[in-house]
Order: C-alpha cells, then structure tokens, then sequence
C-alpha cells in the first residue's frame, strides 16, 4: 500500500502517467506526437525517444514549425500548453489538416472560448477529443519539480507573466498529485502571499476539479521565497547531481561537455537521466569520494573478465585512458564512459579552480561564527592566483552576508582586494546587490543562529586518489524549517495559514515551494526527509533549480541593486473550465 500511496507523490510518475494514457487512448497504428518548446522539455524529462518509439510514435514535431509535411497515415497526438499562440497555431492546424485524426491534450486549463473556436476551426471534423492532462511543470526528481522560470520577480514584486505561468505551474503540480491543500507562507515575503492568494483563487474558482477524496490530515502547500536564504545556492556541492550542475550545468537533464579538453563526438551532449541510467540512479546523491571508487569498482569488474591485461586504477587520468582504450568497454558500457568523462571533468576542475580549499572557507562562512579566521582564510584566498574571479567573489558574498553587521566588518577591504585581483566590475557590484536581495533586513528568519555541537562535526569524505577528501557540513535553512513543520512546531506568526482555518494534526504529504527557485543541496534534504521520516512525504519545487551562476542571474534580474520598487497588482489568468 506504501508504495502507491508514495506514487501520488511522485512527480516523474505523474507525468509519466499522463504521458503514457494519451498515447494508449489513441488507440493502435502509426501516431505522431505534436508539442511546443515547453512541453517537448516536460515530455523529455520523464521518457526517451526510443521508449516513446516503442509505443508506434514515430515522428515527434513542434506545433511552431512551418515545413512539416503533410501525413494522412498518422494519427496526431498533440500535448500543448494553453497558451494564445499554441491555440492560434491548433486553428490553422484544423483548417488544412496535416494528419488524419487529432487528440488534442493542453496540460492546464483551456478556456471554454479556446475551445469553441478550436470546434468552429474543426470543419472537416478530425478532433477525436480535447482534454486537459496537468502535466505543466518539469519533473526533475522523483520529489523534485521545476518551472524553468529565470528572473521571476522585479524588486520585491512578481514580473506578472511569471505570476500567472507559476499559478498555473503550481496548480497543475496540485491535480496532477491530486492534493487540494491548505496553504502556509512566509509571512516576510510579499511575493509568497501573492502567490498563496493567486493559487487560492484557482482552487476557488476551479473547485469541482480539486474535488479529490478527503484525507484524514488534509495535504499542505508552504510557499517560500529564496531571499530567506542566499547562502545554500552560492555554495559549491559535492554530492553528485548537485556537483555537476554547480560546476558544468544541468538543463533539462542535458549535459553540455563541449568545452572539456579533446572531448570526443558522441560526448559533447550527455543525459543524466535516474529514470533510465541506473549508475546515476544509484549515486546521484552520493559524494564526490563515493562516486569515484564506484566508478573504479566498475571498470574493475570488467578487467576481471580480462585478467591478461591487468593495469591499475588508482586515479582518474587512469580510468580515462583505459576507457579510451579499450572501445568494446565502451560499447559494453556507454554509461560508465560518460561518468567517467563527467567525473574526470569535474575532478580537473576542482584541481583547477582549488575548489577544495575554497569550499572549506565557504563552509566556515555559511556554518561557523568565528570572524576573525574567517576573514583571514578568505583574505588568503583572495591572494591565491588559481582561485577564479567568480569563486573570489562569491567568497566575499558568503562574507558580506554572514558579517553583514558584524562591529569589525571588513567588507571595503575585501572589495578592494577583489579589485586588485582583477575581479570584473560585474562580480563585484553582484556583492553589494547579494546582500540587498538576501541581507538581515530583508530576512523573516535568523540563518546563523548558533548551531549545536552535532551540526557542526566535520564530515569526513574518504576516497579514490584524485578525488580528495572534503567538509560538507553546511544544512540548507530549508532543513530547519522543515523539520518543525513535521513536529508542528513552524511559528504561525512567521509562517501563516491562507485562510482561518488551520492544521491540528501534523502534515504527511508536503508541498513546498521556493519563488526565486530551489536547489539540488535542498533536494537531498527533501530526499533524505522522505526516506528518514514515516508517514511524511515531501515534494520540492521552484521557480527554476540553482547553481551559483544562475542565482545571479536571478538576483541581477530582480534589478534589486538598482532599488526598482515598482509594485504590480496582477490576477493570474481569466479562463474559466469548459
């Protein structure tokens, strides 16, 4: 029973279910599957092409494209989101027909009016069904969802195009699990009441559709706002997923490795994807050191099927050179040839970059309170030529927003050493604009309250040569919050109910939600919860998932340094159900 109650809380299964019921109920014979940017991405997140394949769709087209051919033989399946533009591009489809029959799915409410005109467009009646299937968000991880949204907010008030696609995004996250919650928020954020309302208003007026058999303790929606804390997304990772999105960037599970030094062809776009890599499956969550000698353990394992040509592997230059090597190993194993190229990139990269000693001094920043070793391991560091303009400057960053009032607060000769280093004028206004959008006044929580004896043992990562050890010791605030949410002890006064009504029990199924986007370091947390708390399930989503340099950018979007206070009073969207 566990295991499919735990379903209704898997956002990949979602998808993958509403995927999978509109190929069937499109019955047998050759289909084509017809999308748009978003949904090609939505789609691509949960299947392969050759799985799709198998199920006789065998052409995969954008709904955008002006040269498709005309194909009478194929049936269309088209999933769309209820968008002006994708409903236009439908009527022209009806009117000239390239296909013989049409199941139409739009993955959020379409208004009753889209659907008058999409049957007044229909005149040679090749629309089989029009339904709504609420697959509107990417699913990352199986406790993870995203809305690929950079830049949500102008100041401290939504951009009102964003407000309306995140209501719809978050709404659809809300049928797709079938969860109608009650809805908590950070009292500190306007931005986190506004999306609370615009949510509200949907269950509202859409309410027969969030009709869904009542739970003993009903489900809850906690809507938070990345400002509370700044440090998790300007800290270096070194559990595998987070790690490589830090460090070469994951974008809807595609990797780009096109820089990485003599790379070869069919590396320079790799997919790491738990749904059908188990290597990854298996170690996503795991650190840097575990992941290197499961590695080895792998090639090992096949060297032994090969005894004459016995060689060690002791470090990550070695597994390289023996997968080139060696191409039937390759053949065997695409999988352990691409882990070994991502592992061996991002081992250089760490030796490049001093990512270990930089990561030390981060985590002292985030974790401990000792000022005076801080500002001098930070200043060393500075001096240190192999620590790159953006690794000095989000030292200075985690400085400015830890010391922020400190009565020694040396920021002004941390900024000119950055300056003297050569740190670009970019990097260096980003200080100054960090701290506007995630500094103490902004807060609605306090993050470096002194932690307690166990929070602060260093971890010890022991490991493969190569893969040297590291600190992890930081927890994301999101831990702490989370954590009295499940004992019932979440302060209302900072985090209040929407409504007058509230929890008396403590919540099991948990959606939370971070405007200004979440973190892979958070998804572990969420991840570790679920499997570590009976009877309490938890799912994380965001505006989009972070690394550093994409936090930036969203801190540089919100046009904060620059004090825009334009405020924007905006309703999500005007479509009622058909």
């Amino acid at each position: 029973m566990r295991s499919m109650i735990f379903a209704t809380m898997n956002v990949v299964f979602a998808v993958k279910q509403y995927i999978s019921k509109m190929i069937e109920d499109s019955g047998p014979g050759m289909k084509v599957l017809l999308m748009d940017k978003e949904t090609t991405g939505i789609v691509s997140m949960v299947y392969t092409q050759s799985e799709i394949l198998q199920k006789e769709v065998y052409l995969f087209e954008r709904i955008d494209s002006q040269n498709r051919e005309t194909m009478k033989h194929l049936k269309a399946i088209c999933f769309l989101r209820p968008t002006k533009e994708n409903v236009d591009y439908l009527i022209q489809e009806l009117r000239r027909p390239k296909y013989s029959i049409y199941f139409i799915y739009f993955s959020n409410v379409i208004s009753k009016s889209d659907v008058k005109s999409l049957a007044e467009a229909d005149e040679q009646e090749v629309v089989a069904e029009v339904q709504e299937f609420y697959g509107d968000y990417i699913a990352v991880n199986p406790h993870l969802f995203s809305l690929n949204i950079l830049g949500c907010c102008q100041g401290r008030n939504w951009d009102p195009a964003q407000l309306s696609r995140t209501t719809q995004g978050l709404t659809a996250l809300l049928l797709s699990l079938k969860k109608c919650p009650m809805i908590r928020y950070q009292l500190s954020s306007e931005s986190a009441k506004r999306l609370a309302e615009c949510v509200k208003q949907v269950i509202t007026k859409e309410y027969e559709l969030f009709e869904f058999r009542r739970t003993e303790v009903p489900p809850l929606l906690l809507i938070l706002d990345r400002c509370d804390d700044a440090i998790t997304p300007l800290l270096n990772q070194w559990t595998y997923q987070a790690m490589v999105h830090e460090l070469l960037g994951i974008n809807n599970n595609r990797i780009d490795l096109s820089r990485v030094p003599g790379i070869s062809k069919d590396l320079r776009e790799v997919v790491l994807s738990a749904e059908n890599d188990e290597f990854y499956a298996n170690n996503m969550y795991l650190n840097f050191a575990e992941i290197g000698s499961n590695i080895k353990n792998l090639m090992e394992d096949f060297q032994k099927r090969k005894p004459k040509e016995q060689q060690k592997l002791e470090s990550i230059a070695d597994m390289k050179a023996f997968v080139e090597n060696y191409p039937q190993f390759k053949k065997m194993s695409g999988t352990v040839s691409k882990h070994v190229t991502v592992v061996g990139e991002l081992s250089r990269l760490v030796s490049e970059r001093n990512l270990l000693e930089v990561s030390e001094v981060e985590q002292e920043l985030a974790c401990q309170n000792d000022h005076s070793s801080a500002l001098q391991n930070v200043k060393r560091l500075l001096q240190n030529p192999k620590v790159t303009e953006f690794d000095a400057a989000r030292l200075v960053m985690l400085y400015a927003l830890h010391y922020e009032r400190h009565s020694s607060n040396s920021l002004p000769g941390l900024m000119m050493d950055l300056r003297n280093k050569g740190v670009s004028e970019k990097y260096r206004k980003l200080v100054s604009a960090v701290v506007e959008y995630g500094g103490k006044r902004v807060r609605g929580s306090d993050l470096f309250s002194p932690k307690d004896a166990v929070a602060i043992t260093k971890q010890f990562l022991k490991g493969l040569k190569g893969v040297e050890n590291v600190y992890t010791q930081h927890q994301p605030f999101l831990h702490e919050t989370l954590d009295h949410l499940i004992k019932g002890k979440l302060k209302e006064n900072l985090y209040p109910y929407l409504g007058p009504s509230t929890l008396r029990d403590r919540p099991q199924d948990i959606i939370i939600f971070v405007i200004g986007g979440a973190t892979y370091e958070e998804a572990l947390t969420i991840y570790n919860l679920n499997r570590t708390t009976p009877g309490v399930r938890i799912v994380l989503g965001g505006t989009t998932v972070h690394n550093t340099k994409s936090f930036l950018e969203e801190v540089l979007a919100s046009g904060l340094h620059s004090r825009s206070r334009e405020s924007s009073q905006v309703t999500s969207r005007s479509a009622s159900r058909r």
